[in-house]
């Protein structure tokens, strides 16, 4: 039976067989004794996207992984890179040191700050990001035309990733046949991903997609 850690674009966590090319977590969501989420879905504004395999570290997924014994942060997982920064999640100091100074290094250039931090980016993503209370931000045809690669949609409540000029199907096994951006399936757009990423995107990162 597949625990419930497999994320959406849009931030919400399912059970699904699934897995994906990243992990990460929002703290400490889980009741390790039965390997179920809590009622809460996040316990601190920084949300990571790591790499699932590092050095050779194991742990048991929804389980106990700190000393005495006690439960660790929640293994949430990723279709790729694109979606998780979809739900909000910024990549990793710890095991992804240079992706993630890359992704501040560009939030500090999209937004001007000469000496930008990791804490300036979860406060802003935090206010954004559909899980944690942001409004999703309606567009229009012309408005999707000029969003970044990388940029995550949704019509129709179904979630479509932009790259090369089109939108890709999502789904948690991968994406699905390209249609154009003036396709009838792409009416009454809004976008998914948070702004704050939006514009870490426009200003130069290359997020990791799956193939």
């Amino acid at each position: 039976m597949p625990l419930q850690n497999r994320v959406d674009p849009f931030g919400a966590i399912h059970a699904v067989p699934e897995r994906g090319l990243f992990t990460g977590n929002r703290g400490i969501i889980h009741d390790p004794e039965t390997k179920t989420l809590l009622k809460k879905r996040w316990a601190l504004q920084a949300w990571i996207i790591c790499v699932c395999q590092f050095r050779n570290v194991r742990r048991e997924p929804m389980g106990r992984n700190r000393p005495g014994g006690k439960p660790g942060w929640t293994e949430l997982f990723f279709l790729d890179e694109v979606t998780a920064l979809a739900a909000g999640h910024r990549p990793c100091f710890f095991c992804q040191r240079e992706r993630a100074r890359d992704f501040v290094g560009h939030f500090g250039k999209a937004f001007g700050i000469a000496e930008p931090r990791a804490p300036q980016v979860d406060r802003r993503l935090h206010k954004e990001r559909l899980a944690s209370g942001g409004q999703a931000v309606k567009l229009d045809r012309t408005s999707i035309m000029a969003l970044p690669d990388g940029t995550m949609i949704a019509a129709g409540n179904r979630p479509y990733a932009l790259r090369d000029g089109a939108a890709l199907p999502w789904s948690f096994g991968g994406y699905g046949p390209a249609i154009g951006l003036d396709a009838p399936d792409l009416a009454d757009p809004f976008m998914i991903t948070p702004m704050t990423a939006v514009a870490v995107l426009g200003a130069g990162y290359r997020p990791a997609w799956a193939s």
